[in-house]
């Protein structure tokens, strides 16, 4: 497979997911603004803060507030990793493998992208029903998204890139929002335990989609240790960040023929060990070494196999 195909759908992928979870971003606040007892005071800053973005924010919005917060976050288009911007990157990617996705899936993509242009343009961040609708829809055109394109792609390795993007975008949006949540959100110590506390703990929940699975666990009560566990170390459930490095690993090792638990390229290394201590780490190692510091280092890791993935498969090596 060309290098340059492999990368755009690889990034197809990541755009259509990282616009999703910005829509999951935003969403769990917006939910928390109706939730949360009369006088809370709602906190905007913690969510630009997931992105790593704040000082570009705070340079070209100033403080943060709801509706700031939702327009750098979705309808900026100056912002790359706005909602509009990633769809718009998206279609794009979709655009110059047209040969080889399907038809059913370029005109998912293309239909997801139009519809966020036309809420970008239309929109009233006044109307809050409005605004919560748009985020399910873009939930909802990601997934659909995700259908398509299982149901209509050969299974090649293409689409193990594009199963790698996704699951990459996915595992490090997850460590994000449970990372914010924990380490920032929370204003005083004398909160823990609150309904406010609990509220947020159930919000960060319904985020990843995960909070009726955690229920189903018999995990009835709201721990932090366990909800940290479950969207980290959970083996079956698809957002944790176990289950999507476990998914790209697979795919990884479809796409290099080296069977699981060995290596050839350093992208395999790489992974393998990241996988390989999820699969040995518990919660109270977790909590012992720190949550924030645990889920920093994950993302790092993170990181780091994105950069071998492209020097990997992508890079153009000089031949001489």
């Amino acid at each position: 497979m060309l290098s340059r195909v492999a990368d755009s759908i690889y990034w197809l992928n990541r755009y259509v997911e990282r616009a999703e979870n910005v829509a999951r971003f935003v969403e769990v606040n917006l939910n928390l603004l109706l939730d949360s007892p009369a006088g809370t005071t709602q906190q905007w800053e913690p969510i630009i803060m997931t992105t790593g973005d704040l000082p570009l924010f705070q340079e070209r919005y100033g403080e943060a507030t709801a509706e700031k917060v939702i327009q750098f976050l979705a309808f900026d288009p100056d912002y790359p990793n706005s909602i509009v911007s990633c769809l718009r990157s998206a279609r794009e990617n979709a655009r110059s493998v047209r040969e080889i996705i399907s038809s059913e899936m370029w005109h998912q993509v293309n239909s997801f992208y139009l519809m966020v242009t036309e809420v970008a343009q239309t929109r009233s961040l006044q109307d809050l029903s409005a605004v919560l609708h748009f985020f399910e829809e873009v939930k909802l055109s990601s997934h659909q998204f995700i259908g398509v394109m299982n149901a209509t792609m050969t299974h090649n390795e293409g689409w193990h890139f594009g199963q790698i993007g996704r699951f990459l975008e996915r595992a490090d949006k997850t460590a994000r929002i449970l990372d914010v949540k924990y380490f920032i959100l929370l204003p005083s110590i004398k909160d823990v335990g609150s309904t406010l506390d609990e509220l947020q703990w159930m919000a960060l929940l319904k985020s990843a989609s995960a909070y009726e699975m955690y229920r189903k666990q018999g995990l009835h009560r709201l721990s932090p240790n366990s909800i940290a566990e479950f969207l980290i170390l959970e083996r079956d459930f698809p957002r944790s960040v176990r289950f999507c490095l476990l998914q790209a690993e697979r795919s990884l090792h479809q796409i290099t023929g080296t069977p699981i638990g060995t290596w050839r390229t350093p992208v395999e290394r790489t992974l393998g060990r990241l996988r390989s201590d999820l699969d040995y780490l518990t919660i109270d190692d977790i909590i012992e070494a720190g949550l924030h510091e645990t889920l920093d280092d994950l993302q790092i890791r993170m990181n780091d196999v994105g950069v071998k993935i492209f020097e990997t498969f992508i890079a153009l090596k000089a031949v001489g």
